[in-house]
């Protein structure tokens, strides 16, 4: 599928009242390169623990990961029919699918999801850290201090816990890839909690990098644009998901599947000299 054939907006009415979304409901669906990813041995034999795998972006990098030799293990909420479905495609790529349902802005969960990988893979060689909670607000006021305590501690307290419990398992050679957002250098004002969680996680991957060159583990961002995932009918008002997208140059969302790419290569040893970057998958929309 080339990019002229996926959906622009106007996209159909949609809503969904739980957080932080589902697949199934979503129109259209999703692509997550379920029917067109073509794996080339690039991530063979390692083990990856992706957060927030189960839907989105995640399951985009799952699939493209497991396609690429890597068994992946799947940090997820309780989106339970969402990941399972991810786990059905890494495990028909002929991988292992590890599921790791729990609430990451829980401290001893954070430990047990780097602990339960390490037990069942032995390692740790790649994480992708891409869980993220968001809420639109139109105005400071609307936000409670425990709406910002949680995107916070979802976002970036987590992106600190399970990356400080994985680093003992991971050898040199391994890779972090954190999710950031367009939202770091040019801030939505209806998501200024998410936004601002996303400036720190640029901040903290471009610390980490240097922190751990001596290791020879490599740290980078990945900075999306809109990208159609089921956080966005779950968290934005009926009249944003129907233009969402149409704010970029290429007037549309984009789908999952258009950054698996850019995951694979930064977990990959071809990007050995890579770190500290952010690298923006925006639809034109250029970054600072």
């Amino acid at each position: 599928m080339t990019d002229h054939s996926y959906p622009a907006p106007p996209l159909p009415d949609q809503q969904q009242d739980r957080q932080p979304g589902l697949t199934a409901p979503m129109n259209p669906q999703p692509d997550h390169g379920e029917h067109s990813y073509r794996g080339s041995g690039r991530l063979s034999g390692k083990a990856a623990l992706i957060t927030g795998g189960d839907s989105g972006i995640g399951r985009a990098v799952a699939i493209a990961y497991a396609r690429e030799g890597a068994d992946v293990a799947i940090s997820y909420l309780d989106e339970h029919d969402d990941a399972k479905e991810t786990a059905r495609w890494v495990e028909e790529a002929g991988r292992r699918a590890l599921l790791l349902p729990g609430d990451i802005t829980g401290r001893a969960h954070c430990r047990e999801l780097v602990a339960k990988t390490v037990e069942a893979f032995g390692r740790i060689d790649v994480l992708v850290n891409n869980a993220a909670y968001q809420m639109t607000y139109d105005g400071l006021e609307d936000i409670s201090d425990d709406e910002w305590d949680k995107t916070f501690s979802t976002n970036i307290g987590a992106m600190f816990r399970i990356t400080k419990a994985a680093l003992p398992h991971m050898k040199p050679g391994g890779a972090i890839v954190n999710t950031s957002s367009v939202n770091a250098d040019a801030p939505n004002p209806g998501l200024i909690a998410y936004a601002t969680t996303k400036g720190a996680i640029q901040n903290f991957t471009g610390g980490l990098a240097q922190l751990l060159a001596d290791k020879g583990i490599r740290a980078n961002c990945v900075a999306p644009g809109p990208v159609w995932t089921p956080l966005i009918p779950s968290t934005m008002p009926p009249e944003r998901v129907k233009s969402f997208g149409s704010q970029v140059p290429m007037k549309r969302p984009g789908q999952p599947a258009e950054l698996a790419a850019v995951y694979v290569m930064l977990a990959s040893d071809e990007a050995s000299y890579v770190s500290g970057a952010t690298v923006a998958v925006t639809g034109g929309k250029p970054i600072i």
